[in-house]
């Protein structure tokens, strides 16, 4: 029987800084810290070495990246459009922490983020992100795309709902407060921008995305 490999967490801001050597000991930290800032590393050396470094250098670090599609799926599929900005988002746990951000496609550099919340889903996530990503090219009057890797935010988004299953209480109440307002901008708002989904199987992972895995 496989077993879990074991990860190490590097917290630069929380309750407590330093290397956890378990999740819990880490959530301990990042509860109910804003802006809180957080990674897992698979050995004890990476995160003491990360420690030392600056959080920004780590975030949305992935492992090199090979397709395993044919060449003829590859040349289908072409190459992402740089005339972009890419949302994601991270949740530790379901409901658990989550947080989410968008960048440019391009340069990877970080154009907003938002959270850490302390009761999320990812899907939410997803959905907060698009909504945000819209609001920013509107504002911004851009004509960039906008990536996602989620189909379900990209449902939501054309139903104008959140079709979520956490429970709205006490706990979840300031996540729910956003996707109101979120929601609320989709039905009040028009937007000429274009929602495309990322190919993950041809380009790795979303430019976005937090690294963490």
């Amino acid at each position: 029987m496989s077993k879990n490999k074991k990860k190490y967490y590097t917290v630069w801001k929380g309750h407590k800084t330093g290397v956890f050597e378990t999740w819990d000991d880490c959530k301990a930290q990042i509860k109910d810290f804003q802006g809180a800032q957080y990674k897992s590393f698979s050995t004890f050396a990476a995160a003491k070495k990360a420690l030392k470094g600056n959080y920004k250098d780590y975030i949305g670090k992935n492992k090199p990246f090979k397709s395993e599609l044919s060449a003829l799926e590859l040349k289908r599929i072409g190459l992402p459009n740089y005339n972009s900005i890419a949302v994601d988002a991270a949740s530790s746990g379901n409901p658990g922490i989550m947080e989410y951000r968008g960048v440019d496609t391009k340069t990877k550099k970080q154009l907003f983020i938002q959270g850490p919340f302390q009761q999320g889903t990812n899907n939410i996530g997803e959905f907060l992100a698009l909504v945000h990503g819209l609001a920013f090219l509107k504002k911004q009057k851009s004509d960039r795309i906008l990536y996602t890797d989620s189909k379900t935010a990209m449902s939501w988004i054309r139903k104008k709902a959140c079709h979520s299953k956490l429970v709205r209480d006490e706990k979840t109440e300031p996540i729910f407060k956003l996707i109101d307002r979120a929601i609320s901008w989709l039905k009040k708002n028009d937007y000429t921008t274009t929602i495309v989904k990322w190919e993950t199987k041809a380009w790795g992972e979303i430019p976005a995305d937090f690294g963490r895995k």
